[in-house]
């Protein structure tokens, strides 16, 4: 007796001849062998923009390497030229202060000269004053003149 299992061994067998009649079993090898062709370039790609990926990481990472050094460039140059403008200006604010000293100093001299000889002044008027009242009231005639005028003489070149 032929049983089930036979006759779908035999359709099997048929379905097979069938396919490799009519050639289903290459569609099915180019399909596969497409697939893994496209997969294969796929993987390729996949390669090629990690590789690219790394490339640009490498780049990205020199420059800001270069960045990080020419900033530190800039901030030395900058404290450097931050430390000129602060001697400078100590410079200038010293000589500004040694110019006005020696202006105040100027100053008080040309005062000290000022005072000195308007109390010499006052000293001299005072003196031909009282010299002059005393002679007056002690002295009389010729004598009285001579004095005032020699004293008068004297009184100016000791000015003088």
């Amino acid at each position: 007796m032929i049983n089930a299992e036979f006759w779908v061994a035999v359709a099997f067998i048929i379905f097979v001849g069938v396919a490799i009649y009519m050639g289903l079993h290459r569609t099915i090898l180019d399909g596969l062998d497409q697939r893994a062709a496209r997969i294969k370039a796929e993987l390729d790609e996949a390669v090629r923009l990690k590789e690219e990926a790394q490339s640009l990481l490498a780049q990205y990472q020199q420059r800001h390497k270069e960045a990080e050094q020419e900033a530190d460039g800039i901030i030395a140059s900058a404290k450097i030229e931050a430390e000129r403008i602060a001697a400078e200006a100590k410079t200038k604010m010293e000589d500004f202060v040694a110019r006005r000293t020696r202006m105040a100093e100027d100053k008080i001299a040309q005062a000290e000269a000022q005072a000195l000889a308007d109390v010499r002044a006052a000293a001299a008027e005072a003196s031909v004053a009282a010299a002059e009242r005393i002679l007056t009231h002690t002295a009389q005639g010729k004598v009285a003149d001579d004095l005032i005028a020699r004293g008068i003489e004297d009184v100016k070149k000791s000015l003088n």
